[in-house]
């Protein structure tokens, strides 16, 4: 039985119609309740609207993506408590609405980076490039973040300072702006798509985490898994953190989810199958350092939603995202290795056997050009990553049974 294949929607304001998604053939849906500020309670009535009509076309809401953890439960603000009470009271929503399984991440205040949202591929496709020095340059001469220089090696700095030389007013403009409004405007980022003084908010809140490493946002997290995952577990609602993007450190922040060891430490403080992992291979190989297939073997009976995508390395640091069977990371054998699981879950007798998927991202391809879409998601492209990646499943199963 194939992994479930299902699709990121962004709601009625998606291009994208849940029309289309039934003629696809896609089987769940991943969305949220975007309209809902962070930090609020989900209606039972608004998750049922939004239920009801995805189920309207004949598929089932899989996953959410996401109940947003605000910044408040990252940093343990005044009103945590409240926040805390507001989160678990969406996760008894959900579940009264018979939706059980929610994505959701930690990262605190940029949720992921690229600096091109339209790096033109060998073919002409259009997809997305993190270039290390072309951050840095952000970082050190538009941000001008405090200690920053810290960050970088003598030899990074030089590149970043090249590469400030190089760009326009107008440049430096949609540079600062893609990473800080665009890119995090339609996932619930820390300023919205409000772009009055964005700079300088942006700003403020990198100085709330100041005093914030590694080892306290660690702390921090295992509060908030203390508090959420025995109400999910009881709820029979699975939780799954997605890993940092790119799974390096940024901007001074701490990243907490971003290796195996990262993981394994996250599953071992709450040891409950509630607590799980977002399979991202797109955000994931983002560092050299992953072995993708090595993390699906120790991960797969906590993985609770798999995000596949492909990356391609470039020099210092910087990749692009190459599709999604092409690149660094083993497609087949990761995607082997998941079918497994799934096999086993099922033999074994377990009630959430099924393994939502979907294309992450995609290039942007054909008639993408003619349409309108979030940073990341086209039409084409990921329908051409899911049609690539069902081919690939039909093939490995059938090995299976051979």
């Amino acid at each position: 039985m194939a992994l479930e294949k299902t699709w990121r929607w962004f709601g009625r304001k998606d291009s994208v119609t849940l029309a289309d998604l039934k003629q696809m053939g896609v089987e769940g849906v991943v969305t949220a309740l975007h309209h809902i500020p962070p930090g609020d309670v989900w209606p039972l009535a608004e998750i049922r609207k939004v239920k009801d009509e995805i189920e309207s076309y004949g598929m089932r809401w899989s996953v959410v993506e996401s109940l947003p953890v605000s910044e408040g439960i990252k940093t343990c603000s005044a009103d945590r408590p409240q926040l805390i009470a507001n989160y678990v009271e969406s996760l008894r929503n959900l579940s009264e609405a018979g939706v059980d399984t929610v994505c959701y991440n930690f990262m605190p205040v940029l949720d992921w980076a690229r600096t091109n949202l339209q790096y033109k591929d060998a073919r002409g496709g259009e997809s997305m490039l993190f270039d290390y020095p072309t951050f840095a340059a952000f970082d050190l001469f538009l941000l001008k973040r405090e200690g920053a220089e810290k960050d970088y090696s003598a030899e990074m700095v030089k590149k970043a300072k090249q590469v400030v030389q190089t760009l326009s007013e107008e440049q430096k403009e949609e540079l600062a702006h893609n990473i800080i409004v665009v890119t995090q405007a339609f996932i619930h980022g820390v300023l919205g798509d409000d772009s009055t003084n964005y700079i300088e908010r942006f700003r403020a809140y990198l100085n709330t985490y100041k005093t914030i490493d590694s080892t306290k946002l660690r702390e921090h997290l295992v509060r908030f898994l203390q508090d959420v995952v025995p109400v999910a577990e009881a709820l029979g609602i699975n939780l799954c953190i997605h890993p940092d993007d790119p799974p390096f450190p940024l901007l001074g922040l701490p990243r907490i989810a971003s290796t195996s060891a990262d993981f394994r430490w996250i599953l071992q403080q709450v040891d409950s199958p509630a607590n799980g992992v977002t399979f991202c291979t797109g955000s994931l190989s983002g560092s050299r350092n992953n072995d993708l297939v090595a993390m699906a073997k120790e991960l797969a009976p906590r993985i609770h939603f798999i995000h596949l995508r492909n990356t391609a390395h470039l020099e210092d640091g910087s990749f692009y995202e190459s599709g999604h069977l092409t690149g660094t990371v083993d497609m087949v054998a990761v995607v082997k290795i998941l079918l497994e699981e799934q096999i086993r879950r099922k033999r074994t007798g377990r009630k959430d056997f099924r393994m939502p998927f979907r294309p992450d991202h995609g290039i942007k391809l054909l008639d993408d050009y003619n349409r309108t879409a979030n940073p990341g998601y086209p039409l084409i492209g990921r329908l051409k990553g899911l049609a690539e990646i069902d081919g690939l499943q039909v093939g490995i199963e059938r090995m299976l049974e051979a």
